[in-house]
């Protein structure tokens, strides 16, 4: 994940994110909608993953999400009304604020990922080190390889049992490819 995201990934973002899902409160709306607009405001804007860990943020939910539909975290205040936030946004442009937006993240989007920050506030013992990570990754790697692998001998299988012999020098030729 970045620890540093650019106005224009931000915006990009927000824009793609509004043309695409519809929120369980339509504050939120207004309150991305302000934030985009203000380019010293989106400077502080930090989207990250469990952001209420953090000394200030907000937490926004999409329809076809299980998440919580608004909260605004100021130190130890917690509250759902979406007015106070947006009021307490406007008065501290200076202040970092996290957002975390809960909507449909599978497949990861691209423009999500590219947004995505690493939450400095999350607890340490909370926090994944970076071996596990590896690790995780490998495994996921290696998933994806032999998904992709059985799919492609079973495809193999179909052209020959088809004598469909131009896709199956095709699909042996991926094959190899894979395999390299």
């Amino acid at each position: 994940m970045k620890t540093s995201v650019t106005n224009t990934e931000k915006k990009a973002f927000i824009r793609w994110f509004l043309k695409r899902y519809d929120m369980k409160r339509r504050e939120c709306v207004w309150i991305l909608n302000y934030i985009v607009g203000h380019d010293d405001l989106l400077e502080r804007i930090h989207f990250v993953e469990e952001a209420h860990f953090c000394p200030r943020a907000m937490v926004m939910s999409t329809t076809d999400s299980s998440g919580i539909p608004f909260r605004f975290y100021k130190g130890n205040i917690m509250t759902a009304d979406a007015e106070k936030s947006f009021h307490d946004l406007r008065l501290n442009p200076n202040e970092d604020m996290y957002i975390q937006v809960n909507f449909p993240k599978l497949p990861p989007n691209s423009n999500y990922l590219a947004v995505l920050e690493d939450n400095p506030h999350i607890p340490k013992y909370l926090q994944s080190n970076f071996g596990d990570r590896e690790v995780a990754e490998q495994l996921l790697d290696a998933s994806i390889m032999n998904f992709q692998k059985e799919t492609l001998l079973r495809q193999i299988d179909e052209a020959i049992d088809a004598g469909n012999k131009e896709r199956f020098l095709e699909l042996t030729n991926e094959l190899n490819q894979l395999n390299a």
